[in-house]
């Protein structure tokens, strides 16, 4: 390993983050993100680094599977499917958003009713053939789906295909002869599980994006290749791994959260270096607040997402809640006389009015400024001057509709923000059943250290954490991900009439197959296999995971995994039931390429007392303190500062509150209590 890089393109900023091995130093920097041509944005970014060829490894989040996905300009898509079930993507589960809404309108598939087609052949739920494949009938299909000449790409899902895809492979193989160089989505490929609704939408939205991002990432490849590194491109997949721009086209459902991975990574790096197990992290961007956790030392993985209310995604990815809370969060009044923050932004253009680049309207980078937070001569380490006047303004204009001084209004649109994100953190730690006072806050994004000391307060969490490089800490876990495929297959069985060789056939499959898509892609070393199960007591409607050592289910690994589902059951929900049925439902298989991190240097020891740099007013809410203010680049190991106070750094700023403290531990990250 030379030089690596990771990027995450944002709402506002573009991020970098290089890892020099040869000399043993971390380099950061983010420009404007470009809206209209993020890779340009990208490119722009990447002319900073002096010598390309260098360059090992280029590691990118990207957002462009979420976006199609969320302004639906994916594509056309053919949904093919069992003769009967046609209506499967609109029939949906059968439940509403709210029982007693009599305007609610069910959300919209990503296909069109009049573009699903059935083609006759059943399994039973056993996986035996009912009826044959009619495979004359999928040939007359493919001559419909050509004669249309509008659709872009096919998606199929017949029932029960997780059982035996024979039927799925077949159809797949007459439409690939008769449609060449039409994309298709297979279930069986994309989500071998049962719950034949879920199946089906994961499957129609690997086909709905399969275009968008194929055009996407080659368009993307070839602006790579002309400054030479075409080739040492990889993507963060939605489970936080790394994958080549090919393999995340084959597969673009994959892709669905890109972009918002990287700070969980890094915070599962964190609490590996710190020692602390239980992690929650908020990303407050220009545009956006992402929200995960990390407890035990492990990132929550989760298959329960909907891209919207009853359209789900269940491919495995980082459990993560966002909103539309940041920096660029604009203010404005509602029917009622209230003011509110977001969920509109700014973004990147015009942005905040304080950037001096058009905007008029007053965002939460604005009332930074008004309130001595954010610095107008050091932003972005002092490369990007802010216009302090336009902020006022700005927020002014809002002061004035609610009769407030802006001072007023200022703090109170950081108030109404930071209450926004207090709903985003309680989303992922109290409606999980998990208490805030186990965990520790982690600020990262630009915006997150201005507001982490606030948070702290409102939420009850007794410490934070403000990492190295927090502007641009989502770049900085994209250099220390891993490439990663997970699988998954539903084979249901019961304790009592369990066939350990099905298990063993079905697990050894798995396996190969994550290990066979691993090398594929040219991830051939350090290949670790992490295994596990689904069960539940037969009739309940949940299931609980089991960790299970091998691919091989003999007597003694089945009599232990019955004994361990009791236990944890037991441990979980506080009773267990000795004797009942146990249903297995999942195969889960998981195959991380371990890949070379960088080495973190440690920083030295020191008896100085810190000293700060200067002084300035800063309003906090017992009104405005003259604070002191430290250069964060000249903190030392064992450092402590004690509130009011204010940290400046490159691409951030921690406020500190009155009596709040801060420690800097041995590897540079400041323990805020």
């Amino acid at each position: 390993m030379s030089t690596i890089i990771g990027i995450d393109i944002g709402g506002t900023f573009t991020d970098f983050v290089a890892y020099d091995s040869e000399a043993g130093r971390i380099e950061n920097w983010k420009n404007l993100t470009t809206p209209a041509d993020p890779i340009s944005g990208v490119m722009e970014g990447l002319s900073k680094v002096p010598d390309l060829a260098g360059v090992d490894k280029v590691r990118l989040g990207t957002t462009i599977a979420t976006n199609a996905l969320l302004t639906r300009r994916g594509a056309r898509v053919a949904y093919v499917t069992t003769k009967g079930f046609r209506d499967v993507p609109f029939i949906q589960r059968g439940d509403r958003r709210s029982h007693y809404d009599i305007t609610w309108i069910k959300t919209r598939p990503l296909v069109a009713r009049a573009d699903c087609f059935e083609v006759d052949e059943r399994l039973t739920a056993k996986g035996e053939v009912l009826t044959p494949l009619d495979e004359a009938a999928v040939r007359e299909l493919a001559a419909r789906i050509r004669a249309d000449g509008g659709i872009e790409a096919v998606a199929i899902c017949t029932l029960f295909s997780y059982i035996d895809p024979a039927h799925e492979a077949r159809i797949r193989e007459i439409l690939a002869e008769e449609l060449p160089g039409l994309p298709i989505s297979v279930s069986y490929d994309v989500l071998p599980k049962w719950k034949e609704y879920d199946r089906a939408s994961t499957t129609i939205a690997d086909a709905y994006l399969k275009p968008v991002v194929s055009k996407n990432f080659h368009r993307m490849q070839a602006r790579f290749a002309e400054v030479g590194i075409g080739d040492r491109v990889g993507v963060i997949k939605s489970n936080g791994g790394e994958s080549t721009l090919e393999g995340a086209a084959a597969a673009p459902v994959q892709m669905t959260l890109s972009g918002p991975t990287g700070a969980a990574v890094g915070t599962r790096v964190l609490s590996e270096l710190t020692g602390i197990p239980n992690l929650v992290v908020f990303d407050m961007g220009g545009t956006s607040t992402d929200c995960s956790t990390v407890a035990d030392s492990k990132e929550h993985v989760t298959t329960s997402f909907e891209i919207e209310w009853g359209i789900p995604i269940q491919i495995p990815m980082i459990d993560i809640h966002t909103i539309g809370a940041g920096g660029g969060s604009i203010a404005w009044i509602d029917k009622g006389g209230m003011l509110r923050m977001g969920p509109q932004s700014a973004g990147a253009a015009p942005g905040p009015a304080c950037y001096g680049r058009g905007g008029t309207e007053a965002t939460v980078t604005d009332a930074n400024v008004v309130l001595g937070r954010i610095s107008p001569d050091n932003f972005l380490g002092g490369r990007m001057k802010l216009d302090e006047a336009a902020a006022r303004a700005a927020v002014g204009r809002i002061a004035e509709k609610l009769a407030m001084s802006v001072d007023d209004c200022a703090f109170a649109m950081v108030q109404i923000a930071n209450n926004n994100m207090l709903g985003a953190l309680r989303a992922v730690l109290l409606q999980r059943g998990l208490d805030p006072r186990d965990f520790t806050l982690v600020a990262s994004g630009g915006a997150g250290p201005v507001h982490v000391c606030d948070l702290m307060e409102i939420s009850g969490i007794p410490q934070g954490l403000v990492p190295n490089y927090p502007g641009q800490f989502s770049a900085f876990g994209f250099i220390m991900t891993d490439a990663r495929v997970d699988r998954h297959r539903t084979v249901q069985q019961v304790s009592r009439a369990f066939d350990g060789e099905r298990a063993t056939r079905a697990m050894t499959e798995l396996v190969t197959g994550a290990i066979a898509e691993l090398k594929q892609q040219g991830y051939e070393e350090r290949i670790e296999i992490h295994r596990s199960i689904e069960a539940r007591y037969f009739g309940q409607n949940h299931e609980l995971e089991l960790s299970f050592p091998g691919n091989v289910f003999d007597a003694a690994s089945i009599a232990d995994m019955w004994a361990r589902f009791h236990r944890e059951h037991e441990a979980r929900f506080g009773f267990s039931i000795p004797g009942e049925t146990i249903e297995t439902v999942n195969l889960k298989v998981v195959a991380v390429a371990v890949s070379e991190k960088p080495a973190l240097r440690e920083l030295p020891e020191t008896e100085a007392v810190p000293h700060p740099t200067g002084r300035r007013r800063v309003r906090y809410a017992d009104g405005w303190h003259e604070v002191p203010v430290f250069d964060r680049d000249a903190l030392r190991r064992n450092d402590r500062i004690h509130g009011p106070a204010v940290i400046e750094e490159s691409a951030s700023v921690t406020i500190l509150q009155p009596g709040q403290h801060l420690t800097v531990d041995r590897l540079g990250n400041l323990i805020l209590a």
